[in-house]
């Protein structure tokens, strides 16, 4: 194998953006103001993976601005690496403004619902292309991951977008892994075609997909079917929103674990948290069936938070419910006011502090 440069574990690659949250719940118009906040799908994925432990980089390019600084900084205090992140001088930090649903106004989303307006064409980020591999800070990162983690967003910024995401998944390293998330954004594919996907998807070791966004980008949200679409990964997860993810091997040996019950409160990111939680129970050498429990827990943190990421609990609180019997794990209910189980309330030793 290969002599690796030290440095993070994970390595995740793709658009950051400042985001506006409304200060309440109702359609935007009835927004009484908005306070600043990041988001992006690959970023959320590196916070949540160091708030599990795993040192994680985030690599990508913000605008010479005051969201790109901000959003530098918020990574940066989430403990992610992000010394490769690029500024452009003349292209701007993406922006999305979220509406959440919950009040009782005409043309409200509906509770636990929200829509989020993308503003990001032309976004420094969509300036992201294979040249990227040149970079030195980059390349030392690239060099020293075990784990190289990647959207389908990042191939629909731009066509340089995707022939960098062609060129990672083309440049195949000893000993590195690489996750791919589907995560479909079909406003993001309008005037582009869909149809690079399957061979981006296919060159994945760990490949990640929603049920329902598997069926309208790929025509099936079938475990099985996507399996055998797919024959390349090592792995094929499957996740059926708020019900179970499946995991399937290249023998087609699955297994499955329900959700946890949860009390949403927004969902967006918990796609994200999900692939941290399955990722980091990579990192730890987790089996099948805990990893997608650790997928579970991260991604129930982040349905009861109004932004994009959860407070995970304490270490202690996630080792007793990785562990738990399936009647325990099926009778825990997750809320915004914190966990309830049959596990956490029997003697126990102690739990620990909650995971920053």
């Amino acid at each position: 194998m290969a002599e690796r440069s030290p440095g993070p574990w994970a390595v995740c690659l793709g658009e950051s953006m400042a985001v506006l949250l409304p200060d309440a719940a109702g359609p935007l118009e009835a927004a009484g103001g908005f306070r600043p906040a990041v988001g992006g799908a690959e970023s959320n994925t590196a916070c949540a993976l160091a708030a599990l432990g795993v040192p994680a980089a985030w690599i990508g390019r913000v605008g010479d601005d005051g969201f790109g600084r901000m959003v530098t900084a918020d990574l940066a205090a989430c403990r992610v690496d992000v010394s490769a992140v690029a500024v452009d001088p003349h292209r701007r930090t993406g922006l999305y403004v979220k509406e959440t649903g919950g009040s009782a106004l005409p043309h409200d989303l509906g509770p636990g619902r929200s829509r989020l307006h993308y503003y990001r064409t032309g976004s420094a980020a969509s300036a992201l292309s294979p040249a990227l591999l040149a970079d030195p800070a980059a390349a030392r990162l690239l060099a020293g991951a075990r784990l190289l983690h990647l959207t389908g967003i990042t191939a629909a910024l731009s066509d340089d977008c995707l022939a960098l995401v062609r060129a990672l998944l083309a440049d195949r390293r000893p000993g590195r892994l690489v996750s791919l998330d589907l995560n479909w954004r079909p406003a993001l594919w309008h005037g582009r075609d869909p149809a690079v996907l399957p061979d981006l998807l296919d060159a994945a070791d760990v490949l990640l997909l929603g049920a329902d966004e598997a069926a309208e980008a790929l025509g099936t949200g079938d475990p099985a079917a996507l399996r055998a679409a797919f024959p390349s990964p090592a792995t094929v997860v499957v996740k059926d929103a708020g019900h179970r993810v499946t995991a399937l091997d290249r023998s087609g040996t699955a297994v499955t674990e329900p959700a946890l019950a949860v009390e949403v409160v927004e969902p967006t990111g918990a796609g994200d948290a999900f692939a941290a939680g399955y990722l980091a129970g990579l990192h730890r050498g987790l089996d099948g069936r805990r990893r997608l429990r650790l997928g579970h827990l991260a991604a129930a943190c982040a349905l009861t938070a109004p932004g994009d990421r959860g407070r995970l609990p304490a270490p202690g609180v996630v080792a007793a419910l990785l562990d738990a019997p399936a009647g325990d794990w099926a009778a825990t209910r997750v809320t915004a006011d914190g966990i309830v189980s049959p596990v956490l309330t029997r003697p126990a030793a102690h739990l620990g502090a909650p995971t920053p």
